[in-house]
Formats: C-alpha cells, structure tokens, sequence
C-alpha cells in the first residue's frame, strides 16, 4: 500500500525512512509495519530485536521532514533515549498535506521512519514544541495516528503524549493535548520519565493516573491535568491551583549541569533529500548574559554554561568523519561572546582547510567583533555576516538593553569589509515598546551608514556593497521583561513596515519583513491561555494545519475561527497585563524571578539599560541553578 502512495506525492523521500545513521533497535514487522512493503521485513528478527526493549519512544516533530531533519534538539534526545538500552527512540515528521490525503484514504495510520510501526503501539509520543504557529500540527498528527486529541480523553491503552521545547516555557494553548510536558532541557529528563514508567510497568503499578502522579514528582515535569485554572468574569486568571497534595505549585525547569559530559550524538542520520541546514551543528554553550529585555532564549536559557575548545574540536572531527559534511555552524546566543572563540578556531583550522570544510557563525554581537576574529573566519570560509542592532536609534537600543551603539557597528562592518565581504546582513525589531517614527526611520539611516562605511574603509573590495535589513515584529514573550507590555495593533505594525519601506530609497539596501499577521497569530498564542485549546481543536476541524507556511497560513481564517469559539484575540496580543496579575505561565519557573523581570521593565520605560552579567550581577535568580558555571562567568 505505501509504495502505491508514494509515488502519487510530492518528496517521497520523506516518508520512508531508512537513512544512513539512523538507530534501529525493532525491526520492521510484516505484521504491523506501514513500510512492510518497501523492506525487507522478518518477522522472527522483528520479534528478537522487540525483545529488549522495554518502553518505545516516538518523537514527533510538527513540521515537515526538512525543517524537523535539521533540529539539533531532536538529534540530541534521539540520541539519548536510544542510548539506553532498554529504551527505542524512533522519529516522526508532520507529512505534507498530500500525503496526509492520501493517508486517510487509504486508512493508513501515521508513523514511525525506524519501524515503520502506527504510533498508537507506541508508549510515548513526544512533541517538541519550536514554534507557536506549529500548534495546529499537533491535533493534525494525533489524528492522523489515531491517538485521542485530549488527554483527558485517553485510557490506559494509549500511549503516553509528552512536549517539551522552547515553547514550553507557556504550554498553557496546548495544555490540554499533553499528558506530561517537560520544562528545561531533556538530555537526562527524558529518559528518566521514560524509566520511571518502565520501573512502573515491571512493578505492575502501573496506571496513566499512577504514573501521571508520579512523573509530576520528578522535577521538571508540568502535568497539565493535575492543575486547576480559575478565572475572573474579565477573563483574567483568578488562580492556579494543583489538585492535590504533593504535587508542587511550581515547576522548576531542568537543566544540564556540565556541558562537557552532556549527552551530544556522535554520529547524524543522513537525510535522503536537501534539508533546511545539511550541516554540522556544534552546541558551544547556552545562556547568555547580555540581558537583552525582548529575548526569551536569553532569559529561559540561564544559567551559562559551556563546553571547552578540546571538547568541541572533538566533536567537530567526529562528525565530519562521520557525515562528510563540508560546513560547520557554531550554535549559541551571542557565538562572538564565547571567550574561547579564537583558540577554538585555531584548533579548526588545524585541519579543516584541507578538508574544504567551511565555518557558519549565527548573529554576531556587534560590540565583540573583532579583526582578529574576522580573520579567523576568514581563513576558514565563512559566508557574509550578521549583526543585530535590533533598533534605529540609541536611544530605543538603551530601552531593550541592547547596549551597542552606532560607532560598535560601524566599526564591525568596516573589518568586515576590509576583510573581503561586501554582503552584511541587519537584523531589526519594530513595534518595539516606547518606538516612534525616528526610531523606525532610524533603521534606514544606520543601513545608509553601513554603506557609507563601506566606501570609506581602506582596501575594501571593488564589488558594490549588499546590505540586507530583516525587521520582525515585537512580539511579548513570557519570561522576559516585556511580558506585561502589549503588541502593537496589526494597523500601526504595517503602518511602520510601510514607513521604512518608503525610507529605503538606496538600491544596495535590500528591506525584509516579516508578515505582521504571522506575528499577530504568534503573539495570541505565545501569551495564552488553556482557553486557546477551544481554537485549535476548531482549527483542526476545519483541516488547518502548517501555519507556518506561506501557501497554508489564513488570518481572516483564525480570526473566524477565534470569534465562533468566543475568544479575542486582542486580549492576548494587545492587552497590558498588570504587574500583580496571575499570568497564564505562572506555574512555570524557568529560574528567573518575576521580581527581576519587573525591575528590568522598570528600567526600561525608563530608558535605563543595565550591565551584562559578566559585570554585575543583578539577581536574577539563575545562579541558584547551579551549572558549571555561574551566570556571571568571568572571561
């Protein structure tokens, strides 16, 4: 049957599985596979390899085969399930529209690339939660393995549906799809969840309600089902409240202790088709300690932790013996703010010249950048550059504690350019809180400075200069000192990208903007509540499902579906929440303290930037974390 299929859709490469570095610990069934019919299946080998495994594990991801294919985060918990022995982790990817058609008709259950099996014979379904405009994916893959949508409407027969993610940090729109959702990091989480149902089962104690109780004791582990969620007649929340004894008010988040001996996969299953990033991806550190008051990742990710130069050269070697990949992107929030850049470097460029690999740095911070650098990276062929000012004047930088200013950039694209490159890339923000029209028109006077400097830098190439500006939306994420502040309307937002637009009159000035809309969708769910379930359940029944995408995504759609479940949008994205209000996430402790956050906002409205960790500490609650390093590491 799935051979028939596949030839009728778009990318069939998606579907089938059997990549080069995969783990396969059960073997496909002629009985239960969906791909029984394109492998080479014996039930008696299925039967013996079935044999040691204890709990199986598919991870789902909630987007396509080439975005879910480059996540690091799923590389990394494929792997560190699977290196239990007892334990099979196998992967899922949201099929295209398609091949969901053509799954239906066929009554053909969706699952699992390693097996082939339905993920309804699973014990553990698991979502990573990346993106907001995501979550409709969620019940389109649930139905389409013929799970039940709502937690509370599974039995002890179903599998068990976990989440974890980014988006965690508010899993409140999507709570009710969730058995378990893990907050923090999943390296030694994870599968400790998966053998505490393991112990649960081998005990014979095992129940769903049994092993929710449990696994809500463990740390890390938000049950959604063992929390009530009161409200005023507003709509406000009027109070959170577990149900019963034991189960902790607050979950703290988990995090890795040493980043040295955290779990990183030595080998990458090998896509048969062109993925969003074929490449080798080095996790040099989390956290940051800038303190940016817009960033979330900058917030959530505390405290700093990092791996050493020796480590990350190991990693590096190891994986490039293993794939053959010609490009290696150092992964991190701030990559130039990691002390031991250069040595790094120098220990790539002991080997990678002669192999041709070539290095990819993320957004460079502007005031960090320096000649040295440049021609380290140079040496290793870097492709063009990013910087983020983030805003088109000092005065909004100092607001969003940003702390560069115009003379950090200019300085940093003239090494740039008397490095050789012509081609820098900007990143902006508008609707920011406290902007105005000259900061907006600001954005286009710093890219005509860029260019400027360009001309006026010292054996710079004879190629005319590219700058490209990206501005996204503002959007309010929880967990950072913005979170009370609304969004801007969707009028004023286009109002400004329109504004800028007319600004940029210079040709060598590229302008990209993200689609207001998106973000006004983004913002409804990134500061909802349990109520959004209503909407998305509405959603799937309409068939919405990859939001993300251009060609699927349909705001006046939303905004249909938002008013026949009785929900305003603008209560989420554009209402300022008050400082003492029960905010939806609240249940949640990502290890920053709210007395902080409201000390920054404070600040902010204030115009009053702060001093990065490294220089002082303001007492964000982090250090009490623990981690190899504090969050105010000394360089």
């Amino acid at each position: 049957m799935i051979e028939k299929i596949l030839k009728t859709v778009t990318k069939p490469g998606r579907y089938v599985g059997g990549e080069f570095g995969q783990t396969v610990k059960i073997y496909p069934s002629p009985e239960t596979s969906v791909l029984a019919d394109i492998c080479d299946t014996d039930q008696k080998k299925h039967e013996e390899s079935k044999a040691g495994i204890k709990a199986r594990f598919a991870f789902c991801f909630p987007d396509t085969y080439e975005i879910g294919m480059s996540n690091l985060g799923m590389r990394i918990l494929y792997g560190a399930v699977n290196a239990e022995p007892d334990m099979a982790c196998e992967r899922c990817y949201a099929p295209w529209i398609d091949m969901a058609e053509k799954m239906r008709e066929n009554d053909v259950p969706l699952y699992a690339l390693e097996s082939g099996d339905p993920l309804n014979l699973f014990d553990f379904i698991g979502f990573t939660l990346q993106y907001e405009l995501c979550y409709s994916n969620i019940p389109f893959m649930l139905s389409l393995a013929k799970v039940p949508i709502l937690s509370s409407e599974r039995t002890d027969g179903d599998p068990i549906v976990v989440a974890g993610g980014p988006c965690s940090y508010n899993p409140e729109p999507v709570a009710d799809f969730f058995d378990i959702i893990l907050i923090g990091e999943g390296e030694e989480s994870l599968p400790e969840l998966v053998r505490l149902y393991i112990n649960m089962k081998d005990s014979g104690g095992y129940t769903r309600a049994a092993f929710l109780r449990e696994a809500a004791t463990l740390g890390g582990m938000y049950v959604p089902s063992l929390y009530d969620i009161d409200y005023f007649e507003d709509g406000r929340i009027s109070a959170i409240k577990p149900k019963y004894d034991g189960v902790p008010k607050t979950v703290r988040k988990r995090i890795v202790q040493d980043m040295d001996k955290a779990f990183f996969p030595d080998k990458l299953v090998m896509p048969y088709i062109e993925t969003v990033q074929d490449r080798i991806t080095l996790e040099v550190c989390r956290g940051c300690y800038r303190g940016c008051r817009f960033c979330q990742a900058g917030m959530v990710y505390r405290p700093i932790r990092r791996r050493t130069p020796d480590k990350l050269d190991d990693m590096a070697r190891g994986l490039y013996k293993e794939t053959g990949y010609e490009e290696i992107c150092l992964s991190s929030l701030s990559i130039s703010d990691y002390p031991y850049l250069e040595e790094f470097c120098d220990k790539l460029l002991e080997w990678t010249p002669e192999k041709h690999v070539s290095l990819s740095l993320p957004s460079l911070r502007i005031d960090s950048f320096s000649e040295k650098l440049m021609k380290k990276v140079s040496s290793v062929r870097s492709s063009s550059l990013t910087f983020a000012p983030e805003a088109g004047t000092q005065r909004l930088r100092d607001v969003i504690n940003k702390n560069v200013n115009e003379d950090d950039l200019k300085h940093a694209v003239r090494i740039a350019f008397a490095g050789g490159k012509t081609a820098v890339k900007l990143y902006f923000m508008n609707g920011l809180p406290t902007e105005t029209d000259e900061d907006i028109e600001g954005i286009a006077k710093l890219a005509s400075d860029v260019i400027e400097e360009f001309f006026n830098t010292p054996g710079r190439p004879k190629k005319s200069p590219q700058v490209t500006v990206s501005v996204s939306c503002f959007i309010p994420k929880p967990f950072t000192p913005f979170q009370w502040l609304p969004m801007d309307e969707l009028d004023e937002l286009i109002r400004k990208q329109q504004l800028l637009k007319s600004k940029i009159t210079d040709r060598r000035i590229k302008y990209n903007w993200h689609e207001a809309k998106v973000s006004r969708l983004e913002a409804v769910f990134a500061r909802g509540d349990r109520r959004l379930s209503k909407a998305l359940i509405e959603a799937h029944k309409r068939g919405v499902c990859f939001d993300a995408w251009d060609e699927c995504f349909d705001y006046d759609r939303w905004m249909d579906i938002f008013s026949s479940v009785g929900i305003d949008p603008s209560f989420y994205a554009s209402r300022t929440f008050a400082d003492d209000e029960i905010l939806p996430w609240d249940m949640i402790d990502p290890g920053v303290t709210k007395k902080y956050l409201l000390r920054e906002k404070e600040a902010a409205l204030k115009g009053e930037p702060s001093p990065p960790c490294e220089e002082k500490c303001l007492g964000c609650g982090a250090s009490e974390l623990g981690g190899e390093r504090t969050c105010c590491p000394k360089k």
